[in-house]
């Protein structure tokens, strides 16, 4: 399937500059693209790239619209290129309506006349499932668990009993919701599992990547803030509550009873310790180590973590290391080549 440029430029509400009528079959990314198809410059930086680029269009911002190929110039890059993208390669929508016969669905769950359970999904005793929500196949939801309204479940996703999702929750393949906490009393030599009588509740916008594991609270609840987007891999342990709008990047580990603010971010491998409060808007570099309280705002990096200036301040100093090791040898060496002075004799006091 090819479309005209023109047509493009209509759909993105762009301005069109060069061959309107060249046909374009596809969309991808400077790196990838082929002949026929279009990329987008989001950069000036890009520019130099171009000449190897084999794209045979281009989307880009009015201030580099004359680059010698045919061009469609916009506002919002990335928006634009999106519906382009979607044009050549629309999203498939959900055919099947209902429940599968092969999902095995509790008497006493209450499910929303629409709701959608596909293939081997397995719904316990008592639980509420909200308008519009999808259930894929192989996703286990056990007994009193509620999730709301228009929410999606991928392929085997676990939710433990109790479990609580809001309404237009994402939850990726593989994630597992309200498992035990990791929290043992050691009696008699022997570790024993303590109380685990607590549940996971997700608030509402929330997404929830593929493999991450999020463990029910001891007593309470384990709560996921409104809006915030956790990536694949990542662990949060029993008793946190994680505020509003947060980002949470692949395989950050969180221990238990930590609390967070509102827009926080945490680069990828970031761990945190139990029992810490990281304050509002704060930015967590990648794999830093977090041992204390990070205040509002403030951004830290390192193992362990510490301010950003800070830490700048060390890894220069780190690198002076090897110099300074060769003028500390060097000191050495003229300190042995001095004359060394007689040492006192013991003399004896004066008798009065």
């Amino acid at each position: 399937m090819s479309t005209l440029l023109r047509d493009l430029a209509e759909l993105v509400q762009g301005e069109l500059h060069g061959d309107g009528q060249l046909p374009i079959s596809g969309a991808d990314t400077m790196r990838d693209a082929r002949p026929g198809e279009i990329t987008l410059i989001d950069h000036p930086r890009l520019l130099s790239k171009l000449e190897e680029c084999r794209a045979s269009a281009l989307l880009t911002s009015p201030d580099l619209a004359s680059l010698g190929r045919p061009t469609i110039a916009v506002s919002d890059i990335h928006a634009s290129f999106a519906k382009i993208v979607q044009h050549f390669r629309p999203l498939r929508f959900e055919t099947q309506r209902g429940i599968h016969p092969t999902a095995v669905v509790s008497p006493s769950a209450r499910l929303a006349a629409d709701v959608v359970v596909h293939a081997h999904a397995l719904i316990g005793d008592q639980v509420e499932i909200g308008p519009g929500t999808i259930v894929h196949a192989g996703a286990h939801i056990m007994a009193g668990c509620r999730v709301g309204e228009h929410t999606v479940l991928f392929p085997r996703v676990v939710l433990y009993e109790n479990t609580i999702v809001g309404s237009r929750v994402l939850i990726h393949a593989g994630a597992v919701l309200g498992a035990y906490g990791f929290g043992y009393n050691t009696v008699e030599g022997q570790h024993r599992l303590s109380p685990q009588l607590g549940n996971v509740v997700i608030e509402d916008e929330v997404e929830i990547g593929a493999c991450t594991t999020i463990d029910r609270s001891t007593y309470g609840s384990t709560v996921i803030g409104e809006g915030t987007k956790i990536d694949n891999h990542v662990m949060i342990a029993h008793n946190c509550r994680i505020g509003r709008y947060n980002m949470i990047c692949s395989q950050v580990g969180i221990a238990g009873s930590t609390t967070t603010g509102d827009y926080v971010v945490m680069g990828g491998q970031v761990g945190v310790r139990d029992h810490v409060h990281i304050g509002s808007g704060a930015m967590l570099g990648a794999k830093a180590g977090v041992m204390s309280d990070i205040p509002e705002g403030g951004a830290y990096v390192g193992i362990p973590a510490t301010p950003e200036r800070q830490q700048m301040l060390i890894q220069a100093s780190l690198h002076k290391l090897p110099a300074l090791k060769k003028q500390v040898k060097a000191l050495e060496r003229l300190i042995e080549q001095l004359p060394r002075a007689p040492l006192p004799t013991d003399t004896q006091p004066e008798s009065l």
